[in-house]
């Protein structure tokens, strides 16, 4: 399976938000709204989208993205908000080495946390769709899109929605709950390589996007304790 992870390195307007943020400045800094889909650029100068934002077990405010997006002890600007400065840390990463996820430590004082950004509202996890639901996942580059789930392939969950980089770590959802990481599209596929990218959302004939489920990302993160166990979104 030949794949396209979906956060690597974003325009170079991006990267520079990070050496923005971490210039000096005589005013009060504003505070960084995030939540799931929110745009975030890391100190390796690579953009990707938050999965979610909630509280470890510990009362600690964290959120997730893709483990490719960023090693451990990377720190991080909001896209949005760069005058913020750095808003966290990246506590664990697997560097997309396997299930591929990421577990960021926000500072509580720099950050407003939000259920809702733009389409796409987390209350709750749910569980793992099966072939023919249709989920809809969102991200900093490509916005919102819904597409229907064809299956599993090397334990991710294959979906027809829209996945371009940047969107790498973006929520996927089924109403309200979280089901899913978005961590790239398939490319490659067939005898003869067939790839056809994402243009826009609203064109859904592309090569599928691949998501892993939340509840082995967040079985994993439970497994290694520390940071980020027992997380639930706000």
């Amino acid at each position: 399976m030949a794949i396209e992870f979906a956060g690597m390195m974003a325009a170079v307007a991006a990267a520079g938000a990070f050496v923005v943020a971490g210039a000096g400045t005589a005013q009060a800094e504003p505070t960084a709204v995030l939540g799931g889909s929110s745009g975030v650029v890391f100190d390796n100068n690579a953009a990707c989208s938050l999965t979610a934002i909630g509280h470890d077990s510990a009362g600690r405010l964290v959120g997730l993205t893709a483990g490719h997006c960023a090693p451990a002890g990377a720190r991080l600007v909001a896209e949005k908000t760069p005058a913020a400065g750095p808003v966290g840390t990246v506590a664990f990463s697997d560097n997309g080495q396997g299930i591929d996820y990421a577990v960021i430590e926000f500072d509580p004082a720099k950050v407003t946390p939000v259920r809702t950004v733009g389409a796409t509202t987390i209350a709750g996890i749910g569980g793992e769709p099966g072939p023919g639901a249709t989920v809809c996942s969102s991200g900093r580059t490509s916005g919102s899109d819904c597409g229907v789930v064809w299956g599993s392939l090397e334990g991710s969950t294959i979906n027809q929605s829209c996945s371009k980089p940047g969107d790498s770590g973006g929520p996927v959802t089924v109403g309200d709950r979280l089901v899913g990481m978005n961590q790239g599209r398939l490319t490659g596929l067939g005898p003869i390589g067939f790839d056809v990218p994402c243009v826009v959302a609203a064109i859904p004939v592309h090569s599928p996007a691949f998501f892993a489920p939340i509840d082995v990302v967040l079985g994993a993160i439970n497994a290694g304790g520390g940071v980020g166990a027992g997380f639930q979104p706000i």
